[in-house]
């Protein structure tokens, strides 16, 4: 080996070494009295730029350890495997498997190493988990690891629902009287019933729901006889969840559907039901109440306020640990409920629409990806009856009274114009058809353009079929036009990560947020964008960028374990971007994207840095495929 000073550490250097040491993983979990210990075994060595440290098939005794410099690590074959920087580590699979080296490294600028000894490596393995699960997982495992260990979950983020059951389930047969439902209702002391054996299927099986409020608006309300049939009231279609999933589910299916009740399934047997007052055991200041104020809402200034309580209830989330996509989920659907809200208080004024309409969310609303701070990309489906003379003048007043609303409650203008104030995005179903037609089938850059904003899209208000429709089209069509993937594949690259050729970070040199890094556009945004062009490459109408993850592994069309390592990639970014949203919100500072790594702790910056190379690789994979 090409080295020089070597040998024993003298005294005055052990504090310095232990206290470096200290700074990074796997030490920093260790007690200081065991790396002080450490500290007096080490040996350093000093590499020239250039110089071999390992060569493959050598013995090896010992693991290494980056005080300054640089160190390049290749495979058996020749490839570049891993660049490293002050902190890492390495040496440590080779020293596991059988004390040959497997992994060559050289020195790729003068480089100081402090060199560990095998038996203080099999004693820390031995007495310490948290060193041996560090040392035995590669960069992939240990970003997994690190989204667990961020993510220090809450009561309703870890109990089953299952465990919210406390009754055993109460239900009627369709056939039985309405006098007869609200009798059992009493006497069981339940807000509701569940409607078994309707339409001649087996007597077990669910055919709807009753509640109080469908006795008082469907059954009293309309003067109907004592022995009408229950399921002439009931609702059916029922959404329901299962009994395995977790108690934010639950609450995400509340909000999203605005329900109160869910009947909870085991293999397609309904065990139970579930209601809003279980989970309010489980969450303080409930989202769903937010919600439910919000809808409640009487005017346009009582909508503004609850921006503080919706920044509230996402700050309370992200301190208790709740991940990317029950933050995002909630934050959506505090937006949804606005718009909703904002749709029937412009209608109080305006009158009910002449024909009929639906509003139509873009973006990361769509996705139930939105934070605080997000803009409000809209836009209006018109029914094809529509015609501009008669009723133009009705709806651009609904999306002026919408978009201004929107503003006033938090959710800024589109600075690219897409928002149903602009003629072009207010039209008939049958020009948005041809919209999505024409941008599949001529991929300009202008459509290119709209379709990473339009294809991620969610009905809101009114003739929300629409949307599914729209949503179906969009899949299936893009699904076979190979080109368009291709032109779609290779606009997912315009944004790289903020990683150098040492895999430092590239941080902004000057202006308001010199020295930061923007984690939504050099982070999060590119990897919704290449999960898109999968999504659409197999034909799935999700939305979600990890549902859509879920689709893409259940395709087989990447590896196995890719999607895997997407999803913590992009989990791990998220998860820092909403810490440092909450943070901003509760400094009463305007939230953005820009992080300074200074202001990280070594675990995020480190961790960054491993979601960021997932980034990296798979735009070179989807590179290469399109």
């Amino acid at each position: 080996m090409d080295e020089e000073g070597t040998g024993g550490v003298m005294e005055v250097e052990l504090v310095d070494i232990s206290e470096h040491l200290r700074r990074f993983e796997p030490f920093d979990e260790l007690p200081e009295e065991v790396v002080n210990g450490i500290a007096a075994r080490v040996d350093v060595r000093y590499f020239k730029a250039g110089s071999t440290i390992l060569s493959s098939g050598e013995t090896i005794h010992e693991i290494y350890f980056i005080r300054s410099g640089a160190v390049e690590v290749y495979r058996r074959n020749g490839a570049l495997y891993n660049r490293l920087e002050e902190g890492a580590i390495f040496g440590q699979l080779s020293l596991l498997m059988q004390n040959r080296v497997r992994f060559p490294a050289k020195a790729l600028e003068d480089t100081l190493l402090y060199i560990i000894p095998e038996d203080v490596f099999n004693e820390l393995c031995e007495k310490y988990d948290s060193f041996a699960d560090f040392v035995e997982i590669g960069g992939k495992t240990r970003l997994r690891q690190a989204v667990s260990r961020a993510q220090q979950m809450n009561d309703v983020m870890r109990t089953r629902i299952q465990k919210l059951l406390t009754r055993d389930l109460v239900s009627i047969d369709a056939k039985a009287s309405v006098y007869d439902a609200g009798c059992k209702m009493t006497e069981e002391g339940v807000s509701c019933l569940l409607i078994t054996g309707a339409n001649n299927d087996s007597s077990s099986a669910i055919a709807g729901i009753v509640t109080d409020r469908d006795l008082r608006t469907r059954f009293i309300a309309e003067g109907l006889p004592l022995d009408t049939p229950v399921s002439a009231i009931m609702s059916g279609d029922l959404i329901t969840v299962e009994a395995q999933e977790y108690v934010f589910e639950a609450m995400l299916c509340m909000l999203r559907y605005n329900i109160h009740h869910l009947p909870v399934m085991r293999n397609k047997r309904c065990i139970g039901m579930i209601s809003i007052s279980d989970l309010l055991r489980y969450e303080s200041q409930n989202s769903l109440l937010v919600v439910a104020r919000i809808l409640r809402a009487q005017d346009m200034e009582e909508l503004i306020r609850m921006k503080g309580e919706m920044d509230a209830s996402f700050i309370r989330m992200v301190n208790e640990g709740a991940n990317s996509h029950m933050v995002g989920s909630a934050m959506s659907v505090f937006g949804r409920s606005i718009k909703q809200r904002l749709m029937e208080l412009a209608q109080e004024q305006l009158g009910p629409p002449p024909v009929p309409c639906c509003l139509m969310a873009m973006g990361s609303m769509a996705r139930d990806e939105l934070l605080p701070g997000g803009d409000q990309d809209n836009a209006l489906i018109l029914d094809d009856s529509y015609d501009e003379k008669l009723h133009d003048s009705y709806f651009k007043q609904l999306a002026s009274f919408v978009c201004d609303g929107l503003a006033a409650c938090g959710y800024s203008y589109c600075s690219g114009g897409i928002m149903a104030t602009e003629k072009k995005w207010r039209q008939p179903l049958s020009v948005w058809r041809n919209y999505f037609q024409q941008w599949i089938e001529k991929p300009t850059n202008e459509a290119l353009l709209h379709s990473s904003i339009f294809f991620d899209l969610d009905g809101v208000w009114g003739e929300i079929q629409w949307v599914e429709k729209l949503k179906e089209q969009i899949a299936r069509k893009a699904k076979n036009s190979p080109k368009f993937l291709s032109y779609l594949a290779r606009n997912s690259l315009n944004r790289t990560p903020p990683l150098g050729f040492f895999k430092d970070f590239v941080l902004e040199e000057d202006g308001k947020y010199k020295n930061s890094m923007d984690l939504k556009r050099r982070g999060s945004a590119p990897l919704v964008a290449l999960i898109r062009v999968y999504t659409l490459a197999i034909g799935s109408t999700a939305q979600n960028s990890f549902e859509r993850l879920e689709h893409i592994r259940e395709s087989g069309l990447l590896p196995a374990g890719h999607t895997h390592t997407l999803h913590d990639a992009l989990e791990f970014i998220s998860m820092v971007r909403l810490r440092n949203h909450a943070h901003l919100l509760q400094e009463g500072q305007e939230v953005n994207n820009k992080v300074n790594p200074e202001n990280l702790s070594q675990f995020d910056r480190r961790n960054l840095k491993e979601a960021f190379q997932v980034l990296n690789n798979a735009q070179k994979f989807i590179k290469f495929r399109y």
